[in-house]
């Protein structure tokens, strides 16, 4: 029961600097803050603002190329994984369904909690040079009618990111229909782009420092002290959705893995205190495993679903991606009907399943990108908010791992009821 060796791709190791893009990020904003009332600021942020908005452009310029190539790849591996008998596909249909719980539970909550907890109004200075206008909703005959492109090629030049999502999963699940040498060929040409694009992104990233701090400065210039608060409101707010995440992993090992509670939490907490200290999922999946036997199931399963989810899960991804895009959509005034927040629900869940192993600085820029493109909402501010990922990435690490644990426990049962 193990996925095709043949259809499984390693993309290149990537070391970015992030606590220098930490470290930039606070010195900008505390001598944007010193300078911000003196006389020179003008002259420094008129030097500045082009350095960030270039670093920015680079960043953005390399968004759908690799979107669309580890959406190719995630896709063919989740179908071949499919494929691999009546376990797996048990699996997957429990992954989409905790996936479509995690969107809902953002597109729910998010807008509740920062009606209860508003975001503040120093935060402005987030938005950087996020383009003004009025925002024209599209009807719903629009919207549905936008789901496919005429054009993909026009449909990238103008980011029409929903329609191309669609165009991509379709073609990854094309390809899974395709001969061997036909299916191998495309997937290493999409293997070689993606790869490409991480060492493209990986000079773009190991800049951030750079461009970091120049973005941070015009922000302390425009917000003053505001900007450390509403960057903390924004770590707070993001980190509550992973935070229900969290939670309803607990209630999928005891309603559906029949665990209780109790016994759960004491047998994932040694995981929980590997993905704390690693941020990693794959550097906590030994603990997972042996959290897996201290619930007692059996290894088989383990040693099927857990590195499974590792390659291909991230229960946390749709809240907390869509709670980024939610929160900026409120920082920029950007009104969110259903039928958005169904598009950016979509996205979010197909977009979770191409952006696998790849360190958080990378999947934040790749994950919440296009969702907020096919929302209609500025990206600018996430070339700002990428310095902070590494606190809400602690959350994201923590919510996958022990909803993977949890994941496994339910398909445990199911596997145990189904040889009885």
């Amino acid at each position: 029961m193990t996925q095709p060796a043949a259809d499984r791709f390693e993309l290149v190791t990537i070391r970015l600097p992030i606590a220098w893009t930490f470290a930039a990020l606070v010195a900008g904003l505390v001598l944007g803050l010193v300078l911000s009332n003196t006389a020179a600021i003008e002259t420094i942020v008129g030097i500045s603002a082009p350095v960030g908005t270039l670093w920015l452009r680079a960043l953005q310029m390399t968004i759908i190329p690799l979107v669309a190539s580890l959406l190719v790849l995630g896709i063919v591996q989740m179908t071949a994984a499919a494929r691999a008998g009546a376990a797996a596909r048990r699996f997957v249909l429990l992954v989409f369904g905790v996936l479509i719980l995690s969107g809902l539970i953002t597109a729910v909550l998010m807008p509740m909690l920062l009606a209860a907890f508003p975001i503040p109004a120093s935060a402005n200075g987030l938005l950087g040079t996020a383009p003004d206008g009025e925002q024209v909703l599209p009807g719903l005959a629009d919207f549905v009618t936008s789901l496919v492109a005429p054009n993909i090629i026009a449909a990238a030049a103008e980011t029409s990111t929903l329609p191309l999502t669609i165009f991509f999963a379709a073609f990854a699940v094309a390809l899974t229909r395709l001969p061997d040498t036909q299916r191998m060929n495309l997937l290493g040409f999409f293997h070689a782009t993606a790869n490409a694009m991480l060492v493209v992104i990986g000079w773009v990233l190991f800049l951030a420092p750079i461009g970091v701090f120049a973005l941070a400065l015009g922000v302390a210039a425009t917000s003053g002290t505001g900007a450390f608060t509403a960057l903390g409101h924004y770590i707070l707010v993001v980190s509550a959705m992973g935070g229900v995440v969290l939670l309803v992993a607990y209630l999928v090992a005891w309603l559906l893995g029949g665990i209780g509670l109790l016994t759960f939490a004491r047998s994932v907490m040694s995981s929980q205190a590997v993905a704390l200290s690693t941020q990693s999922s794959l550097a906590s999946l030994p603990a997972m495993l042996d959290s897996s036997g201290r619930l007692g199931l059996r290894n088989s399963t383990a040693e099927f679903v857990l590195p499974l989810a590792v390659a291909v899960f991230r229960a946390t991804s749709p809240a907390m991606n869509l709670a980024v895009a939610i929160y900026v959509a409120h920082l920029a005034g950007v009104e969110l009907n259903p039928a958005i927040l169904a598009a950016g629900i979509a996205v979010a869940i197909i977009i979770s399943i191409g952006s696998v192993s790849l360190p958080g600085s990378i999947s934040f820029v790749v994950s919440v990108g296009p969702i907020a493109m096919a929302m209609g909402i500025p990206i600018e501010p996430l070339a700002l908010l990428v310095a902070v990922e590494m606190l809400p990435d602690i959350m994201r690490t923590v919510g996958n791992v022990t909803m993977n644990v949890a994941v496994a426990s339910v398909v445990d049962r199911v596997n145990t009821g189904a040889e009885g």
